[in-house]
This record gives C-alpha cells, sequence and structure tokens, in this order.
C-alpha cells in the first residue's frame, strides 16, 4: 500500500516486515498483519489476513528464456480470513497467492501480460501469456489438483474482453463458442485490470480471476508521474 526505503524492510527465513506491516508463515499458515495508512485521504487502516493453503505448489516457472523472471503459484486454493480492526470488517472464503520475482523490473523485460485462475470442481487452471520486450509471446496453460499437482493443459481459444474505463485491453481464454462475462471489474488503473469472470473450460462453467497488465503504459512518463498518487512514498520504517 506504501513505497518504502531499504531501511524499512526487515526479512527472516519464514517472515518479511515492510514497514510496520508484516507477513509470517508458521508452517500451516501465512498471517498478513496490516499496519498502514491510508490513502488519498488519511486514516488508520490495521487488521489481520490469514491464508491457509490447502495444497502447496513449489515448482516455479520461467516467464523468459534467461529464467531471469519466475512466477510460483504457491497456493492454488486457500482458505482466506479477513479480520480487520479499522474498518471494522470481517470476511472467509476462498483465495489464491502466488508470487513474480526476478532480477530487473518487469517493463525491461515484458511489454504486456494477461492472467487468469479458475476454480473448477475438481481442479484449478491457470492461463497466463503475455509479449516479452523483444517481441516473442509465452504462454503457460495449467491445472493444479488438490494435492498440488500440476499438469500442462491445452490453451482454449483466444477471447477477446471489453476494455476498461482506462481503455485497458483484456484477452482471456475460453472453450470454443463459449460467452464469456465479466461480473465486476476490481482494479481499473492506466496499465492495470483486475476483474471477476463467469467462464466455461474444457466443459465447466466457473468463476475466475483475470488480470491484465500493460509495462507500455507503466514504462509512460505521465503513467510514473501518476503512481505517488496511488502508493505514496514514505522514507524510513516508520507508518
Amino acid at each position: 500500500m506504501t513505497e518504502r526505503s531499504r531501511s524499512a524492510l526487515a526479512r527472516g527465513a519464514d517472515w518479511l516486515a515492510i514497514g510496520r506491516s508484516t507477513l509470517a508463515w508458521d508452517g500451516e499458515a501465512l498471517a498478513v498483519d496490516i499496519r498502514e495508512t491510508s490513502f488519498p485521504l488519511p486514516s488508520r487502516f490495521r487488521g489481520r489476513v490469514t491464508v491457509r493453503p490447502r495444497a502447496l505448489v513449489m515448482v516455479p516457472f520461467a516467464l523468459d528464456r534467461e529464467r531471469r523472471h519466475l512466477w510460483q503459484p504457491v497456493a492454488t486454493r486457500a482458505d482466506v480470513e479477513v479480520r480487520m480492526a479499522r474498518p471494522e470488517l470481517a470476511w472467509r472464503g476462498e483465495g489464491y497467492f502466488d508470487s513474480n520475482f526476478g532480477v530487473e523490473p518487469l517493463e525491461e523485460a515484458f511489454a504486456l501480460w494477461h492472467w487468469s485462475r479458475a476454480h473448477l470442481a475438481r481442479s484449478e487452471v491457470v492461463l497466463y501469456e503475455g509479449t516479452r520486450r523483444d517481441g516473442s509471446r509465452f504462454a503457460l496453460g495449467l491445472g493444479f489438483d488438490r494435492a498440488g499437482g500440476v499438469h500442462e493443459v491445452p490453451l482454449p481459444p483466444e477471447v477477446v474482453l471489453p476494455r476498461t474505463l482506462w481503455r485497458m485491453p483484456r484477452v482471456t481464454r475460453a472453450d470454443a463458442g463459449a460467452a464469456v462475462r465479466v461480473r465486476r471489474t476490481w482494479e481499473d488503473t492506466p496499465f492495470y485490470a483486475r476483474s471477476a469472470l463467469e467462464t466455461q473450460l474444457f466443459g465447466e462453467t466457473g468463476d475466475a480471476v483475470h488480470e491484465s497488465l500493460s509495462l507500455d503504459r507503466l514504462r509512460r512518463p505521465v503513467v510514473k508521474l501518476m503512481l505517488p498518487f496511488r502508493m505514496p512514498r514514505v522514507i524510513g520504517p516508520a507508518a
């Protein structure tokens, strides 16, 4: 929620602290304690999110030939509990947890990508594709079983979704002839969109979370000038 300097970062083998917010893994669950200040109207934001994976996926996938950028779907299905003190709210449901990591900024390696994760009756399906900075493309179609096992699935046909209010292009994949509906768009920014879809994959109708990320747009000077208004910067560890 807030960009911070190097001095605000601390970490161990099973925990991470950024400012006054922390993540800690106890072997069964990830506890995310949030202590932030909301923006642009300042107010305290306090609470805990607990993520309990039903299975762990310990295999990273390379997004480029040199393996400079890796993606790991740590938990394709998890039980999530949200308990916030400020604002006062609580929620329980199913969620997902993954990680991207690499040795250079994403915009140096990629121009655009689209990602989605769908819950089906017996498995989860992740579709991940995009265009690298050199013009080459990557595409992953992966299925995950309840034990965390992973297998490749064929990529269904491409479906072009309506653009967002910021005119972000959105593309997904679904069974041939299937209607895909955008149920809700949670995040709509000049370079990123995150949405809930109603889709059909491999003969099953299901709900999916979808994101589109334009690194070309992120590189534009005007977008970079807008970022501090979306994610303020704080120097030092204090919140």
